[in-house]
């Protein structure tokens, strides 16, 4: 088992990205210069001791370099001792609403996006209990099963998208249907559900899977995400919003959070609802509520012992660093004659 423990500085791996797209506008620009001063072998006979193949052996040798210091950044962890655990704590599975209505901009950047970053933090705060991830539109998908691997949560949830479902509505029903699924068979006193959704149904079992989770003793709570007044879908390509989805007559489509029907839900499952704000999605109050839930055992094996690796990439980047700056963009008269390098021409 592995894992890095400061994945903020993977984003450094864009300023290598763009010192390379520099380092090739640097030799074409170089190439044109040397072109206007003449002939190719005159400007070989000008320039006998430079090389374009030491500059890009420096260059290469600096991105790895670089990029070895990124990797020791985020350090590498490596478990070292499996052992079986004990924990206490509640089974839930997130059931989160990937329709196109959640692209909807009434939450910054967008509702979909807002509560990925919310259930991000949640995870970060979740001690014992297990996790699981269901996405629903017009289906639902089992997109993670029950896990104590927080880590692995946190993995599946950044990839979570609205193409991730390719049957379009919004099926409620199917989502808790799965949930309940999920669980498996065992006495529900430790399970809950927590809904994220704008509500707009397009089914007619919603409430009625609700309540038959409720029966089996499973905790539903909601969150509606978005705004009653409604705005309208964005139709987003490459990232840029290129206009608004609009309906077969040609009107532009609104979305509007339906409330009630979450909040009859979260009545129906013995939960709570809550609406979602641009500072407060609603995950406190929600494991407030699941707190009071009978909490299980669980056996579990895991890592309880990592290992940090860090110290091989900053010797790999130091040693790169060093072989770097002692090659010479210069071809000495030995190097000359073996010709390792070339002259400028090469």
């Amino acid at each position: 088992m592995y894992k890095f423990e400061h994945t903020i500085y993977f984003y450094g791996f864009i300023a290598v990205g763009v010192f390379i797209l520099l380092a090739l506008l640097y030799f074409a620009y170089r190439k044109r210069k040397l072109r206007k001063l003449g002939e190719k072998i005159l400007v070989q006979n000008l320039l006998p001791y430079s090389s374009n193949r030491k500059r890009i052996v420096k260059i290469i040798l600096f991105c790895l370099a670089f990029s070895s210091l990124l990797l020791a950044l985020c350090n590498l962890q490596t478990g070292s001792k499996l052992k079986e655990v004990q924990r206490e704590g509640a089974d839930l599975i997130v059931c989160l609403d990937v329709s196109n209505s959640m692209l909807a901009q009434d939450l910054t950047p967008n509702r979909l996006e807002r509560a990925k970053l919310a259930l991000e933090k949640m995870i970060d705060g979740l001690e014992g209990d297990r996790l699981g991830l269901i996405i629903f539109a017009g289906e639902a998908y089992v997109q993670l099963p029950i896990t104590s691997d927080y880590g692995a949560a946190k993995l599946f949830l950044a990839s979570i998208g609205p193409k991730m479902v390719p049957v379009q509505g919004t099926n409620i029903g199917a989502a808790i249907n799965k949930a309940v699924e999920s669980f498996g068979k065992d006495d529900g006193k430790n399970k809950a559900i927590i809904l994220i959704t704008d509500g707009e149904n397009h089914e007619i079992d919603a409430v009625q899977a609700a309540e038959e989770a409720g029966k089996n003793g499973i905790m539903i709570n909601t969150i509606g995400i978005g705004s009653e007044s409604g705005v309208p879908i964005p139709y987003i390509e490459n990232g840029v919003v290129k206009g608004y989805r609009k309906s077969k007559d040609g009107q532009t489509i609104i979305t509007k959070l339906n409330s009630d029907i979450l909040k009859t839900i979260a009545t129906k499952g013995n939960g709570v609802y809550v609406q979602a704000s641009q500072s407060d999605l609603g995950i406190k109050a929600i494991l407030n509520k699941v707190d009071d839930l009978e909490k299980s055992k669980i056996d579990t094996k895991m890592f309880t012992d990592y290992e940090d690796q860090f110290q091989w990439f900053l010797a790999m980047a130091l040693l790169l660093f060093l072989v770097e700056f002692f090659i010479s963009e210069r071809v000495s008269e030995w190097f000359k004659k073996l010709n390792l390098f070339g002259n400028a021409s090469k």
